[in-house]
């Protein structure tokens, strides 16, 4: 266990030479930049050595895997954030220990999670997902992106929804750079769009200013764009095992 808690100190440690590099070369205090670290795959005995070494913010995509592993860490003093595309059958659960929802893409979901919230007393923090590549596919396509997400033109109705449902809070946006469409392999043009449209959002909801944004290959774009938060897995935990 000393050997992968070195390994894990050492990968923490680059990757915040990166943060400190990225915040520096776009004129940025680093202290405006928070580093989650997503531990999907990996181990609830990965998430309490990263706990040691000072990480306070996690990421999981898939609830089967997160609810024991949360459970297992309930002891820690971080907080849980749900990335992964979310399912109205998965709500309840994940609405026992995460505390932030980054993938929150349709009306639907919204209800749900709500309802949800109430019943357990929380509080649920909320990003839209924005899907850049929205209706930008071959004609025949579905209009939602490839990864999940709602269109930008979106936005404004799904973000008022959250803002009005009991036991939700309206943080904010969450992107990933897409694959297809007109940012495909253009990150930090993706992320600066994603910012022009968390400012459109805090005309009307000031306090939603959270904008989850770049990954382990794309960290240095993202928080040049203005990203508040950098989503890290790979680069801290190793590349991740297959799976089966």
């Amino acid at each position: 266990m000393t050997d992968r808690r070195d390994e894990l100190a050492r990968n923490l440690a680059k990757v915040e030479e990166r943060i400190v590099a990225a915040c520096a070369a776009a004129g940025r205090k680093r202290e405006e930049v928070t580093l989650i670290v997503v531990t999907k795959t990996y181990p609830a005995s990965d998430v309490r050595i990263l706990s040691e070494l000072g990480v306070r913010q996690v990421a999981e995509n898939r609830d089967q895997d997160a609810a024991p592993k949360a459970a297992a860490c309930s002891d820690l003093p971080l907080t849980w954030h749900f990335v992964g595309q979310l399912q109205t059958n998965k709500v309840r659960s994940v609405v026992a220990y995460a505390d932030v929802v980054q993938s929150v893409d349709r009306p639907r979901l919204v209800g749900a999670l709500s309802r949800e919230a109430a019943r357990a007393g929380r509080e649920v923090g909320c990003l839209v997902q924005v899907a850049l590549d929205a209706g930008q596919g071959p004609a025949g396509t579905a209009a939602e992106g490839e990864r999940g997400g709602v269109a930008p033109d979106g936005i404004e109705e799904l973000a008022d929804l959250v803002a009005r449902s009991p036991g939700l809070r309206l943080d904010g946006l969450m992107t990933v750079a897409p694959l297809a469409g007109e940012y495909a392999g253009r990150q930090q043009a993706a992320f600066e769009r994603l910012m022009d449209l968390s400012t459109d959002l805090r005309r009307a909801h000031p306090a939603a200013n959270m904008v989850s944004a770049g990954m382990s290959a794309d960290l240095e774009q993202a928080v040049a764009a203005g990203a508040t938060h950098v989503r890290v897995g790979t680069a801290v935990l190793g590349v991740r095992p297959r799976l089966g």
